[in-house]
């Protein structure tokens, strides 16, 4: 009995210092990889509409990938950015948009928004095929939940160049989704939501007296 009795004080339960370990359901919150990518500050500012408006004749990261590097190079001479043409376009583009960035002149980017299993997205452009690449803009997950953006969304903005260290352009203010106001956009009702219509009368297709 006292071998018995004695074991008993000891076998009272150890509590775990993993406190998720008795829980394995538990999600926890995703964080964008630290370092290629641009921090999420939690800045979920919006374009006001007259700085939209004039946004209209600024640089867009959009109108410099359309440009062939000769235009770039040209307007890299007007900048003071030497040896410019000697580089890629895409170091080209970054080199002038940094100058202008300088110069405290506003960028303005858009693209297709696809959002990756970590939370955060890239709008990405027709240009090359929807697919990513170098000069896709990124955006946090704060810009995400706070407009219930979706992948497919079309979103415009205020932009900036890659900082050191960082492999991306980042959204700073949301301009426009899918070519409306935000306040508007989240109002919209999802398309798998709408009611179809369909036709209530004959449409005739027929040319002449009975040919098609």
């Amino acid at each position: 009995m006292r071998g018995y009795l004695g074991n008993q004080t000891n076998s009272r339960p150890q509590k775990s210092g993993n406190k998720n370990k008795g829980n394995p359901n538990r999600r926890r919150r995703r964080r964008p990889p630290q370092g290629e990518y641009p921090e999420d500050d939690g800045n979920v500012e919006v374009i006001p509409a007259d700085q939209l408006e004039a946004s209209k004749n600024s640089m867009n990261l959009t109108d410099l990938k359309s440009r062939p590097a000769a235009e770039l190079a040209t307007l890299g001479d007007e900048l003071g950015l030497e040896n410019l043409a000697r580089h890629r376009k895409q170091e080209m583009i970054f080199a002038i948009l940094k100058a202008h960035a300088k110069q405290g002149e506003d960028i303005y980017g858009d693209g297709v928004l696809e959002i990756l299993q970590d939370g955060f997205g890239f709008l990405r452009s027709s240009d090359g095929s929807y697919l990513a690449g170098p000069d896709d803009i990124y955006v946090s997950p704060s810009q995400i939940r706070r407009f219930a953006l979706r992948t497919g969304d079309t979103v415009s903005g205020l932009i900036r160049p890659p900082k050191d260290g960082e492999r991306y352009f980042a959204l700073l203010k949301v301009g426009q989704i899918n070519h409306d106001s935000p306040e508007n956009a989240r109002s919209k009702i999802l398309f798998e939501n709408l009611t179809p219509l369909f036709p209530t009368e004959r449409l005739k297709l027929e040319q002449g007296n009975g040919s098609t």
